[in-house]
């Protein structure tokens, strides 16, 4: 069944449909419309269900049920095709949208994400839930860059600070709403169930593999698979980690590139 998506539109061009990673919250400024596509396309970004501002049913999600969720959306907003930039956990519903719907499709990029199964899966997330607070962060911050290990966030005392600032204040958006803790545990139940190894070679969209090299949580061994089973797909690795799009100053123009066919 059809549920309420907190949804936004910026800019202008062809159009973009954006799709967010675990967690993922319009209000946590800045947001995806606040960086370098609006300036190329017309960029659609969405809470997803159990985020942000979105519906949050106490109820099992599947992939499949994001993916359609998507489909609902652009319908909703009458685009009957679009290009879609899927990153991290977005990236496997942008996966399961081009098998489930390929006519709404056009050019696809896939971000630090995975394929799952045999695959390779992305870091289990749900597992890091029951640790204390501390230890969960050092734990984040050592798996979306793996450079910053133990040696690492000890000698750095003042970045590590900084991150811890700016994660702290990403986790606070949205702090009063009680229903916000189901919907980020229903997210991860089914993020631990991703799996479209063995149906990659159905997607027919041109489709951009991106990785970041020192990435933990998806590691580029998971987006050669992408590469390799996507026809025709491209892998382009970027220095950085899961957060490579703002590590490293060539990432954003060189999707930005792909998805323009230039």
């Amino acid at each position: 069944m059809p549920i309420h998506l907190h949804h936004e539109r910026a800019g202008a061009g062809p159009r973009l449909l954006y799709i967010g990673g675990t967690g993922g919250d319009l209000r946590a400024k800045p947001n995806v419309l606040d960086g370098p596509l609006v300036a190329h396309f017309e960029v659609l970004a969405y809470d997803q269900r159990g985020q942000g501002r979105s519906d949050k049913p106490d109820e099992a999600y599947s992939m499949a049920q994001y993916a359609d969720d998507a489909a609902d959306l652009l319908d909703a907003v009458g685009w009957s095709e679009a290009h879609v930039l899927g990153v991290s956990f977005g990236g496997m519903v942008a996966q399961e949208l081009a098998l489930r719907h390929p006519g709404l499709v056009d050019r696809l990029v896939l971000a630090c994400t995975s394929s799952g199964g045999a695959g390779g899966a992305s870091y289990p997330l749900h597992e890091l839930e029951a640790l204390p607070a501390d230890e969960r962060f050092a734990a984040h911050l050592s798996l979306s860059d793996v450079r910053r290990d133990e040696a690492w966030q000890a000698a750095n005392p003042d970045q590590v600070a900084q991150l811890r600032a700016f994660a702290d204040a990403q986790s606070a958006v949205g702090a009063d709403d009680p229903d916000l803790a189901t919907g980020r545990r229903r997210q991860l139940e089914a993020r631990a169930t991703h799996d479209t190894t063995s149906r990659l070679c159905q997607i027919a969209s041109p489709t951009l593999v991106c990785a970041g090299r020192h990435d933990g949580i998806a590691p580029v061994a998971n987006s050669e698979v992408l590469a390799e089973r996507i026809p025709d797909a491209r892998l382009q690795v970027f220095e950085g980690g899961h957060l490579f799009l703002l590590q490293d100053r060539e990432a954003w123009p060189a999707i930005i590139e792909f998805l323009t066919g230039r």
